[in-house]
């Protein structure tokens, strides 16, 4: 069967009383349609990812679109081989991206949208400070050349980063353009709403995030290097948006390239050079014996015994 996977996010002032039922009709239409993912519904919008039979998933962005304030939604699609998620999940949330800051508002200020199109001319030019808004293992598994990681270990630390990193450094090289991305583009746009609100100036961002680029820009054209990370079964995607070379450790849930699982500290399903030191008895018996029945649970033929991708600790979806 032909499954299809969908990003989607929009930033809309949504009234709260309203979300548990548009909650119960996505999970009620969803789940016999054979669509499963993760959907976040906030008063500031809606976020996810879901994946499913092209006319499940449609029908659902469908549903969302039908709700006030909602329409039209735009969603980045593209095949997948598999499912990419375990079940369907939608959330209610104090923010459909969390950065921890009240006064945010991105359906009333951000930077400047930019065309995958038109994005390799800005970042090129000397001129522009490219910041990447994801987290630090997301970085690790590729980054557009030159850009500055945050080393961030969630969104938000983004705001401690801006200001004992990036205000001195803007005010010392005084860069004509800020040029931020992310995944999908809702982490850099609602990042780009904080910097305004602390008075930057010249605040870019890429529309679409980083899988709009892959999807529309050629490889032999690209400034991007490596895969990108994603919050699903498939870890990270290449140039193609198939999926690439990275898995997932069960011990700590970073993505481990090859190199990374030919290291003596990997141990499939266990730990990996990133916990392996940190891992304690206990844990450790835990995830041997829940890879032992995985294992088993192959040889049957059966579906494998838990999660392939259990959620980091604030999935960003973007």
């Amino acid at each position: 069967m032909s499954l299809v996977v969908a990003a989607f996010y929009r930033f809309a002032r949504l009234e709260p009383e309203s979300l548990p039922g548009l909650r119960d009709r996505l999970l009620a239409l969803g789940q016999p349609a054979g669509v499963k993912g993760t959907v976040l519904l906030a008063s500031e919008g809606v976020n996810g990812t879901v994946s499913g039979p092209p006319e499940g998933v449609g029908a659902l962005l469908a549903l969302l679109e039908e709700h006030p304030g909602l329409g039209p939604l735009v969603a980045k699609r593209h095949g997948s081989p598999g499912q990419a998620f375990h079940r369907l999940k939608v959330r209610l949330k104090p923010e459909i991206v969390t950065l921890g800051l009240a006064g945010v508002d991105p359906t009333t200020s951000v930077g400047t949208y930019v065309e995958p199109a038109a994005w390799n001319d800005l970042i090129a030019d000397p001129g522009t400070l490219l910041i990447d808004t994801r987290n630090a293992y997301e970085v690790a598994v590729g980054s557009f050349e030159g850009a500055v990681d945050p080393g961030t270990n969630s969104f938000r630390d983004f705001p401690a980063w801006v200001e004992g990193v990036l205000v001195p450094l803007v005010a010392e090289h005084r860069p004509r353009a800020l040029a931020l991305y992310c995944t999908g583009g809702i982490r850099c746009e609602k990042a780009t709403s904080y910097l305004l609100q602390r008075g930057f100036d010249g605040v870019h961002h890429l529309r679409g995030g980083i899988l709009g680029y892959l999807a529309e820009v050629e490889p032999h054209q690209s400034r991007w290097r490596g895969d990108c990370f994603v919050f699903d079964q498939r870890v990270a995607l290449n140039h193609q948006l198939q999926p690439g070379e990275h898995s997932l450790c069960h011990g700590c849930r970073m993505p481990l390239s090859p190199p990374d699982r030919a290291l003596p500290s990997y141990q499939e399903g266990v730990c990996c050079r990133h916990c392996a030191d940190r891992l304690g008895a206990a844990d450790r018996g835990r995830l041997l014996e829940r890879q032992r029945q995985m294992e088993l649970a192959r040889h049957r033929g059966d579906v494998h015994l838990g999660r392939v991708f259990p959620q980091a600790a604030s999935p960003s979806l973007g």
